[in-house]
């Protein structure tokens, strides 16, 4: 018994002597970091695991786990990021999780909500090798993970290893975060309950982040910087000026400003050079078509901001890709809000100029998808009060419940669209245009001097620039040379639209090349008693660029023949807008919207990322509105209330 007793008696006088020193006054020159600091949480309504969870392939993916504190029974809420999951799940300390999560979880967090956040593989915290949108399970990926399978394997682990839930998952996430939420959705785990991917990049070429129709956009080389120069967020590349469009004029073709910022280092720039049409590396990623043939077993919203400035294809799309397959439309609901890019994760009071009525993205999370996801994911819930589509009228400043999206449409809907004739003399009307009267306008497109995006000086840095360059007033380009301008007269009755316009563009160049830009526009009246400062203000409520070689295929461009008037049919974006009495309509046509998009030589080259000086050229360019040749925008027109 001697031994132990001797034992705790060195133990005592050890843990005294400690006391006494620690009790004794400090030195002014002890060092003033201790080895550990832990900072007390007792105060704390939640806890927070971090996990590294295992996928098949044995890689490792970190994974941030935010309980409400005392949870029971909860449902989980999975996000999976390349933005950094660690920074997603503690937007701020705080001792309050509502404060501790990003403002787009407020509505979970109230409602007992666990909240999961994990890098993709390759990102941040995640172990493996990162591939940018890897394609699906398919013909480009017979056998590798991919997130379809991530998303798999990580719902599986959290349902047997968070013992605080109910073994039920929802996923959510905007823009890239939206495509891991589809590709979830192509082989969903059981447990996979509901979903809500928003803004999700789903078709990279056809209108999503980086082309549209063909088009190049060119602001996204610094994305491809940003995401793959590094395991955490790289860096843009280095400018020399700060008006965009000096950077990229200076620099030549796309191609050369990539190279100019050492992309020729980064594997997905030389995929993305190496494929500028659609060919199979795009069409056998493209979400919405795989949606068509894969069956939708996980009730879904779609999100899509009217004015998103980044993925204006991928919700309306496969939206539209899943309401084509009979057995699956009770699944499928659709939401537009007037918003931009990932505005849902914002406050929603304005856009721009605009104000609207009351926080229309916390009317979004709270009456939408709160509900959705409770009635999916806990006990006992109601069942939510959706509209198939609930989308907000631009002009009426409120939200329109619909049964059926589109409204109108060319066949297929419940009213059929109408023609609005470009016209001689820069007049739009619903009647063709007579044989007297002239056959085209015609302007000069110059690449020299392209037609700006956006107002100049452009930097993509200023405070809202980006966000809101699709609200911007029109007027910095009506009168350019370059641009042809056609208007009604000032109406005198409301006419509302509820769908997809579709431009129907005869035009002729006197080059081999040609991009088309068209732009369908609501002009307030010169005098606006409600706002004065809105007196004549010119807003696009829908837009795209379609460039002129994939006019015939998409995946097989060909020269243009010069100076033959030829039929560019392309869908604008989505839109539910009402002309309103005394504003007029307006469509412009140019052939640039510069920077943002690549220019277009003008002379057919094989690769114009590659285009050189002296392939940039002139071009005439003559929209016609002849008989047979009679240009229009068809518009969804749905009865006025």
């Amino acid at each position: 018994m001697r031994a132990p007793c001797f034992a705790l008696a060195a133990l005592a006088a050890a843990c005294s002597a400690l006391f006494a020193q620690s009790d004794a006054p400090l030195s002014p020159m002890t060092p003033n970091i201790p080895a550990k600091f832990t900072a007390p949480r007792e105060a704390y309504d939640y806890t927070k695991r971090v996990e590294m969870v295992p996928m098949r392939d044995g890689v490792k993916l970190y994974t941030v786990i935010v309980v409400p504190k005392n949870a029971k029974n909860a449902p989980m809420v999975l996000t999976r990021t390349p933005y950094n999951a660690a920074g997603r799940a503690s937007a701020a300390e705080s001792p309050y999780m509502i404060d501790a999560l990003p403002l787009g979880d407020d509505q979970f967090v109230g409602n007992g909500y666990i909240r999961v956040y994990q890098d993709v593989r390759g990102k941040y915290g995640s172990e493996g090798d990162y591939v940018m949108t890897p394609p699906p399970t398919g013909p480009l990926n017979p056998k590798l993970p991919n997130d379809t399978t991530d998303a798999w394997d990580t719902i599986d682990w959290l349902v047997k290893n968070v013992p605080e839930s109910n073994g039920r998952v929802g996923m959510i996430g905007s823009s890239y975060e939206g495509f891991t939420v589809v590709m979830a959705l192509l082989d969903p785990h059981p447990a996979l309950k509901v979903a809500a991917p928003e803004s999700p990049m789903i078709d990279g070429w056809m209108g999503d982040d980086w082309f549209h129709y063909g088009a190049f956009r060119q602001f996204n080389l610094d994305y491809f910087t940003d995401q793959t120069t590094a395991r955490g967020r790289g860096k843009d590349i280095v400018r020399k000026n700060y008006d965009e469009y000096t950077n990229f004029l200076e620099a030549g073709s796309a191609g050369d400003f990539a190279r100019a910022g050492g992309l020729d280092q980064l594997p997905y720039w030389h995929l993305v050079h190496d494929h500028p049409a659609y060919d199979s590396f795009w069409q056998f990623q493209a979400l919405d078509q795989i949606l068509k043939s894969t069956p939708l077993k996980v009730p879904t919203v779609w999100e899509q901001g009217l004015w998103d400035q980044e993925d204006m294809w991928g919700a309306t799309h496969s939206f539209a890709a899943v309401e084509a397959t009979a057995a699956n439309r009770d699944k499928n609901f659709i939401v537009m809000g007037p918003w931009f890019h990932s505005q849902i994760n914002r406050k929603g009071l304005q856009l721009g100029v605009f104000n609207w009525t009351g926080d229309t993205t916390l009317q979004y999370r709270r009456d939408v998808i709160l509900p959705f996801f409770n009635q999916y994911l806990k006990d006992g819930a109601p069942k939510a009060d959706l509209a198939k589509a609930l989308i907000y009228n631009t002009a009426l400043n409120r939200w329109d419940r619909y049964a059926k999206w589109p409204v109108s449409c060319a066949d297929g809907c419940e009213y059929k669209s109408m023609p609005l004739y470009l016209q001689a003399g820069g007049k739009l009307s619903l009647s063709a245009p007579a044989a007297a009267d002239s056959k085209f306008d015609e302007y000069v497109s110059d690449p020299a001097k392209p037609v700006p995006f956006s107002p100049r000086p452009y930097n993509k840095d200023a405070e809202g620039a980006w966000r809101t360059w699709l609200v911007r007033d029109q007027r910095f380009v009506d009168g350019r040379p370059d641009v042809l301008t056609f208007e009604t007269d000032p109406l005198t009755e409301p006419l509302r639209l509820a769908g997809r316009p579709e431009a129907h563009l005869w035009a002729s160049t006197s080059g081999t090349d040609s991009d088309w830009v068209v732009k369908l526009i609501d002009v307030y009246p010169g005098e606006y008693a409600y706002e004065p400062t809105m007196g004549g203000y010119e807003l696009p409520i829908s837009l795209d660029i379609f460039r002129g070689r994939y006019r015939t295929s998409f995946e097989k461009p060909e020269p243009i023949k010069a100076d033959t008037p030829l039929l560019y049919t392309f869908g604008l974006p989505m839109v539910n807008h009402v002309f309103l009495p005394g504003h007029r309509i307006m469509v412009q046509v140019q052939s640039s919207l510069f920077p943002l998009y690549d220019r277009n030589p003008q002379k057919f080259v094989a690769n114009i990322f590659d285009a050189k000086a002296g392939d940039y050229q002139k071009a005439t360019e003559r929209v016609w509105h002849a008989p047979g040749t009679a240009s229009f925008i068809e518009l969804p027109i749905a009865p006025a209330e």
